[in-house]
């Protein structure tokens, strides 16, 4: 990854592959002939050269407001070709976000789609003086719009010389220069600029490469967006170094259209959120054994349990075109139970954790490890420090503290959060909760902000309770907060599933959802202490507001 000068960035990283694997497929929106590496790296030069035509400089700040594509990632290297800042937004963000990080970052170019073009039509106080549009869609309500194929062929009118100049190297742009400025959506309610360097980046692209042995000849498919670090980093940047090929959904697909995706690009790797998995785990597992005699039976038998979940296992690697070997799951805590299924099958998984602050990976794996516990994160990867903090001497649990070359350079314009987060010695506090168990894996516990101490004294962990509860399949998300100095769960049900059985056994649905509820606060109560005993259940009618990689934001409702 490193260039002739011995440099750690994201530059030297494409120019490697492009010389390793110029005629290896690099990328493609799904359905789509792939362009090779050596392709990539002319689209990346001539739409670098038209920036730097129009006047962007160093360290300029440019966003990217659109859903994964193939041009997404020619938009992102072109940037970082000419020494520029990407602002990578989620294309989930609301108007309002939108708006105020393009103030905030003080952005004036803009790479967006269709989809995202009237989050602009009401931005005021803020001049966008070019808006360059990915999928090449046009606006009769905005001015100074592009598609980005006429930048493409005006780039190739160039003059020969300037487009030679920036594929020898560009502006020098060194290992601690700003590659990326991205705003988090957090569980906490403060939106936060993490400012990630390409030395941030290039390091944990290293240790991932550490923890799974990438192929050359990998398909990886794309499904989670790549203005988030976790697709980034391990779906972006960890296959480029290898020289394996990366396939687009474009925007979150269905399982239909997944399903129709994976048969046709056969997939050998995919980085997903915990809800993919315990969708089809709750959806299409559960749902086949519990409609089938035989299968209930079965599966409670422990010689036969173990041949039905390996064929299970094989149909679901089916469904996922057949020819999978490593899905990362992280962004959010994998429920137990879906994690269970997923070793009885066989299904080639491991579990990671990281931070936006971090790169983001800081724990996972390695894959294969069979000393890698249920439930947890696995080993810390390859170059990255990890302690607990003042650990409780009784459990072990303390705050994650970690350390490395990939842990940010701070948050924009805020000095006083920077210095709370990063300590004089570089370790950086994660606010979560977690301790190591005997094999050295680490287990994640909770956020800090987010543990209950009720009068007793002793301390909760909402989010292992709500683990227990989101392990039934009328539940589609739950969230347990103190009131009045005890515990109350709050759950959305899985509506769908109860439409269907009230419905076969024309119950009253009112009537039946609270014989759930009741149902689901004894049996998880059986299995709590009787100081962490859920008091009372309410049904919510409605989804809980969520992060990006699907975790509640708790601020809201506590």
């Amino acid at each position: 990854m490193k260039n002739k000068e011995n440099k750690l960035t994201i530059n030297a990283l494409l120019d490697a592959s492009i010389e390793q694997y110029p005629d290896r497929p690099a990328l493609s929106n799904a359905f789509e002939s792939p362009m090779s590496y050596q392709e990539l790296g002319e689209y990346v030069f001539f739409t670098a050269a038209y920036l730097k035509e129009i006047g962007v400089r160093k360290k300029d700040r440019i966003a990217i407001l659109a859903e994964n594509s193939a041009n997404w990632g020619i938009a992102y290297l072109s940037l970082m070709r000419i020494g520029a800042i990407a602002v990578p937004i989620l294309p989930d963000f609301p108007e309002a976000d939108v708006h105020h990080i393009l103030t905030d970052s003080g952005v004036n170019i803009l790479f967006t789609s269709q989809r995202q073009l009237e989050k602009l039509y009401e931005l005021r106080n803020h001049k966008l003086t070019n808006i360059i549009t990915l999928d090449n869609s046009s606006s009769k309500h905005l001015k100074n719009i592009i598609p980005f194929s006429d930048v493409i062929l005006q780039a190739r009118e160039l003059p020969e010389k300037k487009l030679n100049k920036i594929k020898a190297a560009g502006p020098e742009v060194e290992e601690e220069d700003l590659a990326s400025i991205i705003y988090t959506s957090g569980t906490s309610g403060h939106s936060k600029a993490v400012m990630l360097s390409h030395k941030n980046f290039c390091a944990n692209v290293n240790s991932a490469s550490k923890c799974v042995d990438v192929q050359t000849d990998w398909t990886f498919l794309s499904i989670l967006p790549l203005s988030h670090t976790y697709e980034f980093t391990i779906g972006f940047l960890t296959p480029l170094l290898t020289g394996a090929r990366i396939v687009y959904a474009g925007r979150t697909p269905t399982p239909a259209i997944l399903e129709k995706i994976c048969k046709e690009e056969q997939p050998d790797a995919m980085c997903v959120v915990p809800l993919v998995m315990e969708k089809i785990y709750k959806k299409r597992i559960l749902a086949t054994i519990n409609d089938n005699k035989l299968l209930k039976l079965g599966v409670k038998l422990p010689w036969l349990r173990s041949k039905i979940m390996k064929k299970i296992g094989d149909k679901l690697l089916d469904f996922f075109g057949g020819h999978l070997k490593f899905v990362g799951i992280g962004g959010a805590p994998l429920n137990i139970e879906t994690e269970k299924f997923l070793r009885e099958a066989g299904f080639p998984y491991i579990v990671g954790y990281g931070l936006s602050e971090t790169s983001p990976l800081l724990a996972g794996g390695p894959f294969g490890d069979p000393t890698i516990s249920l439930g947890s994160t696995g080993k810390p990867v390859p170059d990255v420090e990890i302690k607990i903090n003042d650990p409780d001497p009784h459990t072990g649990v303390g705050e994650i503290f970690t350390r490395g070359a990939n842990i940010m350079k701070g948050y924009l314009n805020n000095p006083e959060l920077t210095a709370e987060t990063i300590d004089n010695d570089g370790w950086l506090a994660t606010g979560d909760l977690g301790s190591f168990d005997e094999h050295g894996n680490l287990i994640i516990k909770g956020r800090l902000k987010s543990v209950i101490v009720l009068p007793h004294g002793e301390n909760i962990f909402p989010e292992a309770i709500e683990d227990k509860i989101n392990a039934f399949v009328h539940v589609a998300e739950s969230l347990v907060v103190e009131k009045d100095g005890t515990l109350e769960a709050r759950i959305y049900p899985d509506y769908d599933l109860i439409d269907q059985e009230t419905s076969k056994k024309h119950h009253q649905k009112k009537i039946y959802i609270e014989q759930v509820l009741k149902d689901i606060q004894a049996k998880v109560n059986a299995e709590l202490p009787p100081y962490a005993k859920i008091q009372k259940i309410i049904e919510r009618p409605d989804p809980f507001t969520k992060t990006a990689t699907h975790k509640i934001k708790r601020y809201l409702y506590t």
